[in-house]
């Protein structure tokens, strides 16, 4: 890949907020990925409805969500922006892994007709969702591991889409 300029730098090197008055309104997507490792007994516990805080899933889902529309507050250089859908989809990998740790896989769908991408908002989401799976279960089991974390692909915009390739 090309080398590009990194764009959130002044000319005398100082952190700066990208202006984006020019940039074309356009639809935009991105969508992140991410992941949580747990002890196969604290899955039970969650899907049985056995955690002591709630409905994890649930609660992860409205996190994230929220995650996603506070991600200016989080991260400095973003732009406050109207987003128009948040989606969070997990999925259960009862199986356990090579570690013998079950997984809850996190994908979160990010929207917006705008100036700006939403990666940094797919990615905040699925960030605050496995914080929050985390924060609810930590009490049965603090060996949890969150797991990669990435951006899984892009729409709209100048640099148009993007898709992650195999890994």
């Amino acid at each position: 890949m090309p080398y590009q300029k990194l764009t959130h730098f002044d000319e005398s090197g100082r952190a700066k907020m990208v202006d984006v008055t020019d940039k074309s309104v356009t639809d935009r997507k991105a969508v992140a990925n991410g992941s949580v490792h747990m002890k196969p007994e604290t899955l039970q516990l969650i899907q049985q409805g056995k955690v002591k805080k709630g409905d994890v899933l649930s609660v992860a889902q409205v996190a994230g969500i929220m995650g996603a529309k506070r991600t200016p507050d989080l991260i400095p250089m973003c732009h406050p922006l109207m987003l128009t859908g948040v989606n969070m989809d997990f999925n259960i990998e009862e199986k356990p892994d090579e570690r013998g740790l079950a997984v809850i896989s996190i994908t979160a769908s990010v929207k917006t007709k705008g100036q700006t991408g939403v990666e940094m908002e797919a990615l905040t989401a699925v960030s605050v969702a496995a914080l929050t799976i985390y924060d609810m279960c930590k009490a049965a089991d603090k060996d949890m591991i969150l797991g990669e974390i990435f951006l899984s692909s892009k729409s709209g915009g100048k640099s148009g889409t993007y898709e992650r390739g195999g890994d």
